[in-house]
Order: C-alpha cells, then sequence, then structure tokens
C-alpha cells in the first residue's frame, strides 16, 4: 500500500470530498453539567464521558453547500490521497484572535478510517500553521462525537471551552487546543 500523500486541495476534490460519508458512530458522549450559583458569583461547567445505552449513529447533512461555504473562504485546505483515491481532508481557517488556526473541517471517508489519515492531515495542517507563524490550533467538536474527542486528546489537544447550542441542531460545541512550538 502506498504512503498517504497531502497535498492542497483543487475545486475538482470538492464533488468527491462532499460524496464522503461524513456521519459517525459512537457509544458515548460528553455530557455537561452547568451550576450557576448567583449567590456566590460562581459558574461552575463540568464535562464527564457517558456511555449511551446503545450505539448512536449520527448523520451529517448538506455536505456539498458546507464545502462551498469551506472552499470560497480557505486559507489551508488540504486532502489525503492513496494509490489515487481521495481518503479526507483538513480545512483550515485563521481563527478570531491573532495567530490562531480553527480546524474548521476534518473529514475521512468512513471505509478509511482508522488507518492514519487524519493523524497525517494533522500533523500536515499543524505543520503549515508553524510555517505561517501561527501560535495555536484550535479544533471544534460536537460533544456527542466522542471519536473525534478521543482523536484530539490523543494528539496532544487539550480541552479549552464550550459553547452551549452552537450548532443549528443546539448541540454543545466542545473546543480542544495546540499551542504550537
Amino acid at each position: 500500500m502506498a504512503e498517504i500523500q497531502v497535498r492542497p486541495a483543487t475545486a475538482e476534490d470538492l464533488p468527491s470530498l462532499a460524496a464522503f460519508d461524513h456521519g459517525y458512530s459512537t457509544d458515548y458522549v460528553w455530557q455537561m453539567d452547568l451550576r450557576d450559583d448567583p449567590s456566590i458569583g460562581q459558574v461552575q461547567a463540568t464535562f464527564r464521558s457517558v456511555r449511551l445505552p446503545r450505539p448512536m449513529r449520527v448523520t451529517v447533512a448538506h455536505v456539498g453547500d458546507h464545502l462551498s461555504e469551506a472552499w470560497n473562504r480557505r486559507v489551508c485546505f488540504l486532502v489525503a490521497e492513496q494509490d489515487g483515491a481521495l481518503k479526507g481532508y483538513l480545512n483550515l481557517v485563521l481563527g478570531p484572535a491573532p495567530e490562531v488556526g480553527w480546524i474548521a473541517d476534518c473529514a475521512v471517508e468512513r471505509r478509511h478510517r482508522r488507518g492514519g489519515v487524519a493523524s497525517v492531515l494533522l500533523a500536515a495542517g499543524a505543520h503549515w500553521a508553524r510555517a505561517n507563524r501561527l501560535k495555536r490550533l484550535v479544533a471544534e467538536m460536537q460533544s456527542k462525537n466522542y471519536p473525534a474527542i478521543c482523536f484530539a486528546q490523543k494528539h496532544g489537544l487539550i480541552f479549552c471551552g464550550y459553547n452551549d447550542r452552537y450548532y443549528p441542531n443546539q448541540d454543545v460545541a466542545l473546543f480542544f487546543g495546540l499551542a504550537l512550538k
């Protein structure tokens, strides 16, 4: 099997990327508990991994429109290919804070997952960010995307925040950051 190659995406790649199965399955979620105690001026948010009673399949809709928008605002849009086939992509945009790269999208075609494709893309994105003098990468994901949470933690990204009701489905967004050296 040939090595995974990473290159800048082209507009011609978009239809193939949009055809990926972007959904995922999970047995766990990160559950949030928010406590607001105005009497002492304290707000406390805690997260814990909770096993679901049965596996949950999450589908992702409207990927084509999303990819077109991402393409139009791209800063670093990379694809991974192997043996002539597209296996995954990473879209990195400039974050709202200076010197921060935001991993807006990282997806691997379902049948190619757990083969190192996302790891290679993350490493290439971090390399691009360092070369462009960024100091930090931030990845966002839904609190129910436990596979992505585990991936982020495995690669040294540290939980750095959340936003309640961030997504159109009102799901919690989790943010994981990586300081770049």
